[in-house]
């Protein structure tokens, strides 16, 4: 079963990066012409997103619907929830880091397995802000711990 995991892994990240590379999406341009909405507008990313929610909805409501993957383990679908300052914040940051460099994770991820130097520095500042961002939260969590103890005696 693990093989088999490893393997469907394997297999997904494959026909992502050759979807991203046939679609023309590893490089910024396309993506800069996206959010370029008062000048040289580019819709190629709209249907490229477009297409990928076509694709992927049909798989993701039977797994939603029946709490476990293909491979029979938990879906983990997160539950529905209101947007809270977390995710706006989040949200605006991860566009402001997308506007400029016209990378997005997966995007870089590719480009930095083909070498390309500014994908590579793109990918370790991602990892850094990541490492930080868990270090972070540990931090609070522990401290947030320790009120809840400390109220109780």
């Amino acid at each position: 079963m693990m093989l088999l995991l490893i393997l469907t892994a394997f297999v997904a990240g494959l026909s992502f990066s050759l979807g991203l590379i046939q679609s023309g999406m590893l490089v910024p341009a396309p993506v800069l012409g996206f959010l370029d909405v008062t000048g040289a507008w580019s819709p190629g990313l709209a249907v490229v997103m477009a297409t990928a929610i076509a694709v992927a909805a049909p798989a993701y409501f039977w797994v939603r619907y029946k709490h476990k993957t293909l491979l029979k383990h938990p879906s983990g679908v997160p539950r529905r929830r209101p947007p809270d300052v977390r995710l706006v914040v989040g949200s605006v940051v991860f566009g402001v880091g997308w506007g400029l460099s016209g990378l997005w994770p997966g995007s870089g991820l590719v480009l930095a397995g083909s070498g390309n130097m500014g994908a590579i520095c793109f990918v370790l500042a991602m990892m850094a802000a990541m490492h930080v961002a868990f270090k972070t939260e540990l931090y609070m969590l522990r401290r947030q711990q320790k009120r809840r103890t400390g109220k109780k005696q």
